[in-house]
């Protein structure tokens, strides 16, 4: 299937032009739905994401395709949902199915992508852009080979590192802040670039735990009341200040008016910051799902949207606005309507689907239709089921009280699942036991000083 949607990309004429928009995605890691002061928090400063939220069109019900990293990215590369591509979580030594700590025996996870994927990178190098991504791509190990970025459409990969930085180190021996020399060299690629259409996938470690911020910016946010954690405050602000870095770089080349920059996280928070919603990474909750997500494009109208939307949407989104034909594959919605009109619906149902155990969260599946949201949980063979219009934060289970509704979208999920070969989790795992205290890792934060209130 790979090589004849290759085949029909590349039959289109290789044409760079000065009307082709160049597109910066901007991926975060960990941050939770309301982070950034322009998504509610009151307690942190981020001067520039708000200017890209009052400069663009705001999602305020954008949800993760998958409540942790590397199905997010999976899907937010291929336009599709888990099943397609088999990536259901980060392939971890803790959680292998069959861990004496579950209860079920849970689906295998793809570590990496199918090489017959076809990637946002892949559709649009046949247009004649220069495609790159400097960060984590947490899709498989490697530099070189079919699965590796080079082998998924990516001209350049660069990763902290190439340089000089150990894995999810915030800092090196010299004392330099990951994130700022990573912004540098993304920044240095695109002066490389402008002359040509662009695609920069610029995915920060930030905002994941353990953090080592920036001094000056710890000791700011200690000093300040009503700051929960003022370690991830720190870190939140040194984001927004690279992301700064990159709009000012696309305005003094000249860039600003003919280049799409999106904003997002590839998951929902940590569980205590993301009150009043529910859960967190890891989970179905929209706790673990909302994620702040905000795009700025040439010829859009700002605004703000309370359409449900999902990492999936953004490949067929791009693709539009770059003024080319979506491949049929596409599990994803265009949102360019809700660009052009912030007042239009996108009636659909959506799907999640994590059959797999990590952190707080088990085998799970998950329809929204509306504002009706069903969550399937494998263990017990329960569901749960939430009017979110009424009560955001998933406190009354209406599943005993709404029996109709409740089997009506159980009976949607699970056509779904049929239709999309998703692993229903339904064997118990003879290696089950109790006893057993699964090993969750360390997610200490180095710097941190509690305060009376979250944000």
């Amino acid at each position: 299937m790979r090589t004849c949607l290759l085949l029909s990309f590349l039959a289109i004429a290789v044409e760079a032009s000065a009307a082709q928009p160049n597109i910066v995605f901007i991926l975060a890691d960990d941050m939770g739905w309301n982070d950034p002061a322009f998504a509610g928090n009151r307690f942190v400063d981020t001067p520039h994401l708000d200017r890209l939220a009052r400069e663009g069109v705001v999602f305020a019900e954008a949800c993760a395709s998958a409540p942790n990293c590397a199905p997010t990215r999976a899907c937010l590369l291929t336009g599709q949902y888990t099943p397609r591509h088999g990536v259901y979580t980060v392939v971890d030594d803790r959680h292998t199915p069959g861990s004496p700590h579950h209860k079920l025996l849970a689906a295998d996870s793809r570590e990496a992508m199918p090489t017959e994927s076809l990637t946002l990178a892949e559709a649009l190098k046949p247009h004649g852009y220069a495609t790159s991504i400097f960060g984590m791509w947490n899709l498989g190990r490697g530099r070189t080979g079919p699965s590796t970025p080079p082998g998924q459409g990516f001209d350049v990969f660069v990763e902290p590192k190439q340089l000089g930085f150990e894995k999810d180190a915030y800092r090196d021996e010299k004392g330099r802040y990951s994130p700022d020399i990573l912004t540098d060299a993304a920044l240095q690629w695109v002066a490389s670039v402008k002359a040509k259409p662009f695609f920069l996938y610029l995915a920060y470690h930030d905002v994941h735990a353990p953090f080592d911020p920036k001094p000056e910016l710890l000791k700011k946010y200690q000093a300040r009341k009503g700051v929960a954690d003022a370690a991830l405050a720190a870190t939140i602000e040194a984001m927004d200040v690279n992301v700064g870095r990159v709009l000012a770089a696309l305005e003094k080349l000249g860039l600003k008016e003919n280049t799409i920059v999106v904003f997002t996280s590839d998951n929902g928070g940590t569980r205590q910051y993301v009150a009043p919603l529910k859960g967190g990474k890891g989970t179905l909750y929209q706790g673990g799902l909302r994620v702040p997500a905000v795009i700025r494009a040439p010829g859009i109208k700002p605004g703000s949207s309370r359409v449900t939307t999902l990492s999936m949407d953004w490949f067929p989104t791009l693709m539009q606005l770059a003024g080319k034909t979506n491949p049929a594959h596409l599990d994803g919605r265009s949102l360019v309507p809700i660009l052009q009109d912030p007042k239009t619906k996108l009636e659909r149902d959506v799907f999640w689907h994590f059959p797999c155990y990590i952190g707080g969260g088990g085998p799970s599946s998950a329809i929204r239709s509306g504002d009706w949201k069903l969550i399937e949980f494998f263990e017990g063979e329960k569901i749960e089921l939430y009017d979110l219009a009424a009560d955001p934060g998933e406190t009354r289970d209406l599943s005993s009280s709404d029996p109709k509704r409740a089997a009506d979208l159980l009976s949607k999920l699970r056509a779904w699942q049929s239709a999309t070969n998703a692993p229903r989790v339904v064997k118990p795992n003879p290696a089950y036991d109790p006893k057993t205290i699964p090993d969750r890792g360390r997610e200490g934060r180095k710097g941190g000083k509690g305060g009376k209130n979250s944000k």
